[in-house]
């Protein structure tokens, strides 16, 4: 358990990450949220102890300076005629390598392309690959800077829309000029629910995903997927583990090679450095893990 999630060494208890987890999704609105910590304020700890190891901090979450030598970025549109018209993301890539390279799709959570997840393109990038971020709110402006707003914005988008916008950066990449034509996918939370999404549409198209804490894909589509899957969980997140012991049947009658691993004493969200939910060793051991699978599958 992380310092953040300690008061004068008092663990918080399980109940405010399991709210956090229902506001982030809307299940229970702002209001809510904060009328339950108060309960625990009323026991103790105090507000600006809980919301540090719930919301996030993105000082915290720059692993790769926007400026590495290694690394360039900027920002690319792509066309998505079966989604919002068109879509933009960060397209990172390494500067010390030349010809033809691996490309990773990176999708974030259900807020937008936050400082986290471009964080995370610049980590691929730095580790060999071309990395895009698409992100979901271009067509309302982009991220607007806090996650509450950019979680409000992303649940007024059309669904399918928004899928289909992901499935046409998938695709984009993949033809890109500097592309080497394997496509790999990671994602996170609602990031994660896409890549799922990606390797049940895209069939053998997508050549390896790393849904972290995703639900799966509609289930009449699981049986297309061709992709190698390691599929990264956490072992305190009832809402997205419950959804396994289904997918994982159809995963084996897909005959989809797969691993799945759930990391001991972990929240939703444990890979994201810009929160007290961040647990550094689980989290070094799954990227670890996730940078294995796209070396031997897409280079």
């Amino acid at each position: 358990m992380t310092e953040a999630s300690m008061t004068n060494d008092r663990p918080i208890p399980q109940e405010a990450f399991n709210w956090y987890d229902e506001y982030a999704h809307g299940i229970i609105d702002r209001r809510e949220f904060f009328s339950r910590l108060g309960g625990l304020v009323a026991l103790g700890f105090t507000m600006t102890t809980l919301t540090a190891a719930l919301l996030p901090n993105y000082a915290q979450a720059e692993q790769v300076s926007f400026n590495d030598p290694d690394i360039v970025g900027r920002y690319r549109t792509f066309p998505s005629p079966k989604g919002y018209g068109e879509g933009r993301g960060y397209y990172v890539e390494p500067t010390n390598k030349t010809g033809k390279l691996p490309v990773v799709l990176v999708i974030h959570e259900n807020r937008g392309l936050n400082p986290y997840i471009e964080d995370v393109a610049r980590r691929l990038a730095k580790a060999g690959f071309i990395a895009f971020a698409p992100d979901a709110l271009y067509s309302l402006g982009g991220y607007p800077g806090n996650d509450d707003q950019g979680r409000t914005m992303q649940s007024s988008l059309d669904k399918v829309k928004v899928e289909e916008d992901f499935i046409a950066a998938a695709n984009y990449l993949k033809a890109s000029e500097r592309s080497n034509g394997k496509l790999g996918a990671v994602g996170f939370c609602f990031g994660g629910y896409i890549v799922n999404m990606l390797a049940a549409t895209l069939g053998g198209d997508l050549n390896a995903g790393v849904p972290f804490y995703g639900t799966p894909a509609e289930k009449s589509l699981r049986k297309k997927i061709k992709a190698p899957l390691v599929l990264q969980f956490a072992s305190e997140d009832q809402r997205v583990n419950a959804t396994w012991p289904e997918y994982e049947q159809d995963l084996k009658q897909a005959n989809v090679d797969y691993v799945a691993h759930i990391y001991s004493n972990t929240q939703h969200g444990f890979h994201n450095d810009s929160t007290g939910r961040y647990s550094e060793k689980e989290a070094d051991l799954a990227w670890n893990r996730t940078l294995e699978l796209f070396n031997k599958t897409l280079v």
